[in-house]
């Protein structure tokens, strides 16, 4: 069992909280998507990975059956949700998430008890990184150990998407929770999201002389505000009105005629091309040719721009920074309207490539990005437990 760094200092906090030691740790990750934006809900295909920041849940059995939570970045935010009361619309704010995955898990037949959990995370809410998803992760793989359940990480990953999609009330597709759950360190998940079927595809930039760099551009816009929605609901349109499925079944973009609705087009014309960009990244990584992959990055900025309408001021502007500076490609990832962009880089250009970022930032009198490590890790996991008993 590998350990985490905040482990200890989040059970204390916990003894502190409860006045009992926790049962254990866990730790999941937030995710950067590669390429395949918008294409989960479609059915498509997705090329997440792992990052090594993340959630932790410090959680501990209790008897009476009820959800407490606490989060050291919601001071004075936590939650205590009695047995029995979990429903859709009934919990608010962040612990909806927490108290979304124990919901589903009790609809889903699996026999979970009361539990106490404190949370802390390093990844920056709002930034595209998934941060939700790695709490509901968090959450799941918590439960399934304290409860001995032994419940499939894929059925998990199920879960946590109905969490999200039905207590919450994010229409998210299955990618998050996937890479969250399922990604191995050193490896992209090529994701079939009709399937369900996940594949592994070695994903080391370093060994090319590449970086790829995560640049938070501090724009955040909540999902919940119905743009999410609304794309989504553009493209179940779309597929309606082509006697589709999904968009999924669509390989040849020159079927797109069909959609007399220009804006329906433009929105079905993202996700057909987006699509073929994953497997195409997807053959380049399997044949050590990563660099050929940012033109494709760059392809999908531009239809997530112009088709999908979802980029942002600062996005826009850090790609052509970053492209200026030398960046292979660049595109925004992520829900849209807010969060963070990528470039892929020869790491002797990264310096200038951040620097090109700031400046264009500083120019315009926007507050400095922020910029993160972007190394592929593994999945969620226990990282301790258990703890000595509180004295």
């Amino acid at each position: 069992m590998t350990g985490h760094p905040a482990a200890d200092d989040a059970a204390a906090w916990f003894r502190d909280v409860f006045g009992a030691a926790p049962d254990g740790a866990w730790h999941a990750p937030g995710r950067v998507n590669l390429i395949g934006e918008h294409t989960d809900y479609n059915e498509g295909f997705v090329l997440p990975f792992a990052l090594s920041r993340g959630t932790l849940a410090v959680a501990g059995r209790r008897s009476d059956g009820a959800l407490e939570v606490r989060s050291r970045q919601v001071p004075g935010g936590g939650a205590t949700i009695p047995a029995g009361a979990l429903a859709p619309g009934a919990v608010t704010g962040w612990a909806a998430y927490p108290a979304g995955v124990v919901w589903a898990m009790r609809a889903a037949g699996h026999q979970v008890g009361g539990v106490s959990m404190v949370f802390d995370s390093d990844l920056p809410r709002g930034a595209g990184l998934s941060s939700s998803a790695a709490l509901e992760c968090a959450v799941a793989l918590a439960l399934n150990d304290l409860h001995g359940l032994a419940v499939p990480r894929s059925e998990l990953v199920t879960i946590a998407q109905r969490a999200e999609n039905d207590f919450v009330g994010v229409p998210s597709g299955i990618m998050d929770q996937s890479a969250s759950l399922l990604c191995q360190a050193g490896h992209a998940l090529l994701l079939d999201c009709r399937t369900s079927e996940a594949v592994a595809v070695p994903f080391d930039p370093a060994c090319t002389g590449l970086e790829l760099l995560v640049i938070d551009t501090c724009a955040r816009r909540e999902l919940t505000d119905g743009d999410y929605a609304s794309r989504r609901s553009e493209c179940e349109q779309a597929a309606g009105a082509l006697g589709l499925r999904s968009l999924r079944d669509i390989t040849d973009v020159a079927e797109l005629s069909r959609l007399a609705d220009p804006l329906l087009r433009r929105r079905a014309r993202h996700v057909v091309t987006e699509n073929q960009r994953v497997i195409e990244t997807v053959a380049l990584l399997r044949a050590g040719r990563l660099g050929e992959a940012g033109t494709l990055l760059a392809a999908s900025h531009v239809s997530l721009r112009d088709d999908f309408e979802i980029s942002w001021p600062e996005a826009d502007v850090t790609v052509t920074a970053a492209t200026r500076a030398g960046a292979l490609g660049a595109r925004m990832i992520g829900g849209g309207f807010g969060g963070s962009v990528i470039a892929l880089v020869p790491a002797d250009v990264s310096a200038r490539v951040l620097e090109s970022v700031r400046a264009e930032f500083s120019r315009r009198g926007w507050p400095p990005p922020q910029f993160l490590d972007a190394m592929p890790s593994a999945g969620a996991r226990r990282v301790r437990g258990p703890f000595k008993p509180a004295r």
